[in-house]
């Protein structure tokens, strides 16, 4: 019966998920810092930022990379090193900061296609969304057209992007790019 105990003890009993460790996800953080920062504000203009995303939702998409769902050069080869309980801290690590949008133009001119999902600030506004604040129009471009062209798949941006055009995925893009965004710890 201990046996069963402490083979559990990384385990939460509700829902069976890993449990989460901030501290060590940080350690783990520091592999990450060199393009997403180690408070998760990009410090590429390739890569997203990170930092106030949800736990399950970064989780999820380091998962897709470690399991070849979802390919990138590099994030591909970091995320097959991690181990479940990793991709768990780490992504409990970005999700414990806060991201916080300003935007200065007027919230109704925001991409409706968007707002439903990832807010007219860029905050997203359903769990499984990223935040879209501060993102570079290169980094949102390139998602875009990825989704567009099938090189992504994901069961509603898929649909979303497949009639979209380059001018509409620019101005989708600026916008966001446009948003002013602040990544706090979280006391």
């Amino acid at each position: 019966m201990r046996c069963v105990v402490l083979a559990l003890g990384g385990l939460m009993l509700a829902g069976g998920a890993l449990a989460q460790d901030v501290d060590a996800g940080r350690k783990v953080a520091g592999m990450c810092r060199t393009c997403h920062g180690l408070d998760g504000y990009a410090k590429i203009p390739i890569a997203p930022h990170i930092g106030g995303e949800p736990a399950a939702y970064l989780s999820a998409q380091l998962h897709a990379f470690k399991t070849g769902a979802r390919v990138h050069e590099m994030m591909t080869v970091v995320a097959s090193g991690l181990s479940d309980q990793q991709i768990a801290d780490v992504s409990a690590w970005y999700a414990s900061h806060t991201a916080v949008a300003t935007i200065t133009a007027n919230p109704d001119d925001a991409p409706e296609l968007c707002v439903g999902c990832h807010g007219a600030d860029g905050i997203a506004v359903a769990e499984d969304a990223p935040n879209l604040a501060g993102e570079t129009n290169i980094y949102i471009d390139t998602q875009l057209k990825a989704f567009r062209n099938g090189k992504r798949v994901h069961e509603v941006m898929s649909d979303i992007a497949a009639d979209l055009t380059d001018v509409e995925i620019r101005a989708m893009a600026d916008w966001y790019a446009a948003v002013g965004l602040k990544i706090t710890a979280t006391d």
